[in-house]
């Protein structure tokens, strides 16, 4: 009987010092409800990603990356990365250009946020944009 109790006088040590690891290094978990709106604006982010690159599909845009020296895929990488204020303010921008200028405007876009992210130092693509940092 000794032996025995002893025995589980380490299994309840060894018992205490694993709940208390466990315990200490555990997180809680947190549950909410999720808004209607932020369904709404998660979706409508990745339609309009989905309607910018579905753009670059276009032959004449991708005529003029080429002739400003920037690849389809470049382009298609920014637009995965752009937070969902800026695609709203590009989306918006892109709406309120003339529709003469479609292509043109959708090129002038695609620079201005290549060379925010370049002033950002989030990328390195035009040697002439110096990093702000």
């Amino acid at each position: 009987m000794p032996g025995i109790r002893s025995y589980l006088k380490q299994i309840s040590l060894a018992m205490v010092a694993v709940l208390t690891l466990a315990t200490t290094f555990s997180t809680v978990a947190q549950a909410s409800m999720v808004g209607t709106g932020d369904v709404i604006q998660q979706e409508q982010t990745q339609l309009d990603r989905q309607q910018l690159l579905d753009m670059l599909e276009k032959q004449e845009v991708q005529e003029k990356l080429a002739d400003l020296g920037v690849s389809k895929d470049q382009v298609a990488e920014r637009i995965q990365n752009l937070t969902p204020s800026e695609l709203a303010d590009f989306e918006q921008q892109l709406a309120e250009a003339p529709a003469g200028e479609g292509v043109v405007g959708v090129i002038v876009l695609f620079l201005l946020v290549f060379i925010v992210t370049d002033m950002l130092c989030a990328t390195d693509l035009f040697p002439f944009v110096r990093c702000i940092r």
